[in-house]
């Protein structure tokens, strides 16, 4: 295993850690059949890795063992946001037959968090990602785990996303504020269900909180409506 630092590029101020907690509680309340759960977007830049991330780091703060999975295969950030410059063999590596698991586990200075980085971009990620060597990795870790986050690619630019939640228990969707229509979301929220996988909520990222009418009103659309039809 390789060991990284990445705690100093996690600390929040304390309005955004609270806001973190609050998540982390409501993935709690999720259940305990709820342990491998996807992140996606519905485009890039909408803070869907940072947002994976931080949550995996906070899920680790309260004392439970977590695996992140950089799943976003295409185009990874995060080696380079985490400023590490050693030689990480990553999932690319492990599906393709390149690794063992062993070799592809990054122990962080953050408690109890593990993670798996993205690799090399790869000629067919889809086929990795829907071959059977990632189902026996999730299959794995749910033995030594009590939460694997998997960060996926936006569901509305490539359909990867889809085919690792059909392997997961849960998924939850990330949606930049004032960025994405109302029926953007609603198409991406339906390809998730046709994956067949849970989908646990929304998380609104990027919102301007100084405005706390527009908040409302925003707030409002996304989880009255656009979770409204869930509950009937």
């Amino acid at each position: 295993m390789i060991n990284i630092s990445i705690s100093k590029m996690l600390k929040l101020d304390y309005h955004t850690s609270e806001a973190y907690k609050t998540l982390r509680t409501n993935i709690e309340f999720c259940g305990q059949d709820i342990k491998v759960i996807a992140l996606t977007s519905c485009t890039p830049s909408e803070g869907k890795s940072s947002v994976s991330v931080q949550l995996a780091a906070s899920l680790a703060e309260a004392g439970k063992k977590v695996m992140f999975i950089d799943a976003d295969l295409r185009k990874s950030v995060l080696l380079g946001r985490f400023r590490i410059h050693q030689n990480v063999k990553g999932l690319v590596h492990l599906l393709s037959g390149q690794a063992q698991l062993a070799d592809v586990i990054c122990m962080t200075d953050v408690p109890n968090l593990h993670m798996i980085f993205a690799g090399p971009v790869p000629p067919n990620p889809a086929e990795l990602l829907g071959g059977r060597y990632f189902k026996k990795l999730l299959a794995s870790l749910r033995e030594v785990y009590d939460y694997i986050i998997v960060d996926t690619p936006p569901l509305g630019s490539v359909i990867d996303s889809a085919v690792i939640a059909k392997e997961c228990d849960g998924a939850a969707l990330v949606i930049s504020a004032n960025t994405v229509s109302y029926k953007f979301a609603q198409d991406v929220k339906t390809q998730l269900e046709k994956a067949g996988c849970k989908i646990l909520g929304v998380i609104l990222n990027k919102v301007d909180m100084s405005g706390n009418s527009y908040y409302g009103k925003y707030y409002s659309k996304y989880y009255g409506q656009y979770y409204g039809k869930d509950k009937e």
